[in-house]
């Protein structure tokens, strides 16, 4: 058993200068960092302490130390306080753990398979223990690095990327941890400008944060996204609302369920579905599949968007058509309390009715005419043909 690791023990010095460099051409962060002669030194100096402590524990079958997970916290923490990303943090470990295996590969020789079997079975513990230690100090670090609000913006693309390290950054910010998730994606359009944004998206999304401790992010002016545990649906309505509200402005909102691990997808379909759903001044519900898959259908298919598009400008050129149609569809084509939300006389509303089958040749109320013209309806309120 001592030949390899003595071998292992006598390349500490080479494969900790190996991995600096693998570090420095796979991350631009690190590339930065090996840039600099002292923070080089540091990069250097851990990845050295690591890979020694590690041959020489393993050669006894003894695990890690309380000095030596100190330790590793401590160059975790400074990794935090430098501002190294959450991505390229998890990158690093993934990376650290290929090139481990490919040192354990360089030193086994033709005989040692004993060694390399018992160098094997002391690695997973102890490996997880090392990496928890360093993650725990980074993420302590970046605390004083990251305002809160950055972090839970951070913790929010960490879970639609799918990152490994989301249980200890949920933890770290006193955040649910589930395996689905309702992802709600709130559309801004285009045309909404925001003087001094980013100042002005932190603070939004810092007030949201006292109602609401879930990870949200706004990274992208035109986009919002909250993630909430899958069976909190009325909770992010309510979160989206509230949104609206502070921004002032109308939006639209897709929403999709995914499980963890598979979020990029929810967060695909609730894309797609905030495109083609109603701009709201506060929005009346989560739209999900269910909601809007005849609009979503048909932007699939430019012949049927063009038709309806048509059907969409005969519409406009009649009083306020458009809105009376979704107030109509809205109230369960009851003519009462159609006609008290929107502050006419009934008989008005009869002649508004009469005057949609007058442009558009089709029966609000018929089987038919619900499809078509509730799809048309909000379409014309999405946005999506302006």
């Amino acid at each position: 058993m001592s030949g390899f690791f003595t071998l292992l023990r006598s390349s500490v010095g080479r494969n900790a200068e190996r991995a600096i460099e693998v570090y420095a051409e796979e991350l631009p962060e690190y590339r930065v960092m090996a840039g600099n002669a002292r923070t080089q030194a540091d990069l250097l100096e851990f990845a050295t302490m690591l890979r020694r402590r590690t041959a020489e524990l393993a050669a006894d079958g003894e695990p890690f130390t309380e000095a030596d997970l100190a330790a590793m916290r401590a160059y975790g923490t400074a990794r935090g306080l430098s501002g190294v990303s959450l991505a390229s943090q998890q990158r690093v470990l993934v990376l650290h753990s290929t090139l481990t295996l490919r040192e354990i590969q360089e030193a086994a020789g033709p005989g040692d398979t004993d060694p390399l079997m018992h160098m094997l079975a002391w690695l997973p513990d102890n490996g997880l223990a090392a990496q928890s230690a360093f993650t725990e100090g980074y993420l302590g670090g970046l605390k004083h690095f990251l305002p809160e609000v950055r972090r839970v913006q951070g913790f929010a693309r960490a879970l639609l990327t799918g990152n490994q390290a989301v249980p200890d950054v949920a933890a770290s910010l006193g955040m649910p941890y589930v395996t689905r998730y309702v992802v709600a994606v709130v559309r801004i359009p285009a045309d909404v400008s925001f003087p001094d944004a980013e100042h002005r998206r932190d603070e939004l999304v810092e007030e949201i944060l006292t109602e609401h401790r879930v990870p949200m992010t706004w990274h992208d002016p035109g986009e919002f996204v909250a993630l909430l545990p899958a069976d909190e649906t009325a909770r992010a309505l309510r979160l989206v609302q509230r949104f609206a509200e502070l921004l002032g402005r109308p939006c639209a909102v897709g929403a999709s369920v995914g499980a963890l691990g598979d979020l990029a997808a929810a967060l695909a379909s609730a894309r797609r579905l905030g495109q083609v759903a109603p701009v709201e001044a506060k929005p009346a519900r989560l739209n999900v599949m269910a909601d809007l898959f005849m609009e979503l259908g048909v932007k699939q298919i430019p012949e049927i968007d063009s038709w309806l598009r048509a059907t969409g400008a005969r519409l406009a050129s009649g009083p306020d058509l458009v809105r009376t149609l979704d107030c109509f569809y809205r109230n369960g084509m009851n003519r009462l309390t159609t006609a008290a939300a929107l502050h006419i006389h009934p008989r008005t509303l009869d002649y508004r009715l009469r005057r949609v089958r007058e442009l558009t040749t089709m029966d609000p109320v018929s089987v038919s005419g619900i499809r078509i013209l509730s799809t048309t309806v909000t379409l014309v309120r999405s946005g999506t043909w302006s």
